[in-house]
């Protein structure tokens, strides 16, 4: 697959640094995943383990964290270039990445001191890797409605219930998990509590892998805690602060990291239709002679075109620490929405060829599939846009907005682990 240099609309948002980012994940992609595409195209039943360790040897699961820590200290875009340019060549590898950063984002702003110190080097150099497990098998994104609850036993919490749709739930070595800890009635905003459980911890169950529609060789599946014992120094920021946590790091990093897996799927669907129409030959030219595929596809690169500008545009200002919930939340959920329409018409244009599962374009439209829900659907964004419309004109005082609640950290949590916030 070419790798092109850096486009010039994107010259605002990119440094030197950036760019030198950006052609050095061409060329990991090139020839470190893409040799491994087709291993895990036929083996959707298989959890890939050996992406994680090739991204980890590059320390991209640092690329936020602070140098103190042996991260890249490199921000917002430079991790929104690491997950776009890996998805461009398999989704599955950027997914292994985007999943993995979301937690960190947690863990990075409500972790102790402490917590930091023992864990974040570890982070940084890709020797323990993180997952975040919010979403229940029959609440979805229902988070109020969670199940999963955590009793004080005087010494320890003890935690017990399902969790669905974990990103990198087989490969993680440390969980955050959400957890009812408050009676019933509590508003959410205070009832849930996140906890750092170790992967191989007694009661902890990862349920066996089963292939998926799209993404083959990420795992995202169910992991069960049977009366799993964790400790009060195990507690991510106050008990009772766990719905801040989840929409912490689902906002800050969940909803670029998407934004940023559906930009890179989009790309190589709109290039993969270029070609296939410019060398398919149609009576005495070729398919992309004809006006009515030109036409679909001056569309689709329009849609590439805008949802690139919306998802750099958004991590750019993340970077600068302005408010930019908005943005964030227009480029998931429009992303996802433009890389969809591009992949139906790219599937139209390949017609009968596109079916063929030797065809990435198959594999590209499958993977598309896997980033409307996570991080909130698109009536979810599209209701959070018009909350957040209504406060600014009706004068209503809106909380601060998450998007700057990056810039600093919150004071260090009291380690009380019997009081709610």
């Amino acid at each position: 697959m070419s790798t092109p240099s850096t486009p010039v609309a994107l010259d605002r948002f990119l440094t030197p640094a950036h760019k030198t980012l950006w052609a050095a994940v061409d060329d990991f992609a090139a020839h470190d995943v893409l040799p491994r595409v087709d291993a895990m195209e036929k083996a959707p039943q298989r959890v890939d383990r050996t992406i994680a360790r090739l991204l980890a040897g590059r320390r991209f699961f640092g690329v936020t964290l602070p140098e103190s820590f042996g991260g890249m200290q490199a921000g917002h875009v430079a991790k929104t270039i690491l997950i776009h340019r890996l998805a461009r060549v398999s989704g599955a590898a950027a997914a292994i990445l985007q999943a993995g950063l979301i937690p960190v984002a947690g863990l990075l702003h409500y972790g102790t001191q402490d917590q930091h110190t023992q864990l974040l080097p570890g982070v940084a150099q890709g020797v323990t890797l993180l997952s975040i497990a919010v979403t229940e098998p029959d609440q979805g994104g229902h988070i109020g409605g969670m199940k999963t609850a955590a009793e004080w036993d005087g010494k320890n919490w003890v935690l017990t219930g399902i969790k669905a749709h974990v990103g990198n739930s087989h490969i993680a070595d440390l969980h955050i998990v959400l957890a009812r800890t408050a009676p019933t009635g509590t508003a959410t905003s205070k009832a849930l509590t996140a906890f750092l459980v170790q992967g191989e911890q007694r009661g902890v169950n990862v349920l066996r892998h089963t292939g998926k529609l799209g993404l083959h060789g990420f795992s995202f599946g169910q992991i069960s805690f049977d009366r799993v014992r964790v400790p009060p120094r195990n507690v991510l920021g106050e008990v009772g602060q766990g719905f801040d946590v989840a929409q912490y790091s689902s906002i800050v990093c969940g909803r670029p990291n998407l934004t940023a897996l559906s930009l890179g799927l989009h790309e190589t669907a709109v290039s993969l239709s270029a070609r296939f129409a410019g060398n398919r030959p149609r009576y005495q030219g070729t398919l992309a002679d004809l006006s009515v595929v030109r036409d679909r596809l001056g569309r689709m690169h329009a849609r590439l075109v805008m949802a690139r500008i919306l998802a750099y545009h958004a991590v750019d200002m993340l970077d600068r620490g302005l408010a930019c919930d908005d943005e964030l939340i227009t480029a998931k959920a429009l992303g996802h929405e433009l890389a969809a329409e591009t992949g139906n018409d790219a599937m139209h244009l390949h017609a009968a060829t596109g079916l063929d599962t030797s065809h990435p374009i198959q594999r590209i439209w499958r993977d598309m599939q896997t980033t409307y829900a996570p991080a909130g659907t698109g009536e979810v964004q599209r209701r959070r846009l018009a909350e957040n419309l209504l406060d600014q004109e009706t004068g209503t005082s809106p909380r601060i907005p998450w998007s700057l609640r990056h810039t600093e950290r919150t004071h260090p949590p009291t380690r009380d682990p019997t009081v709610a916030v």
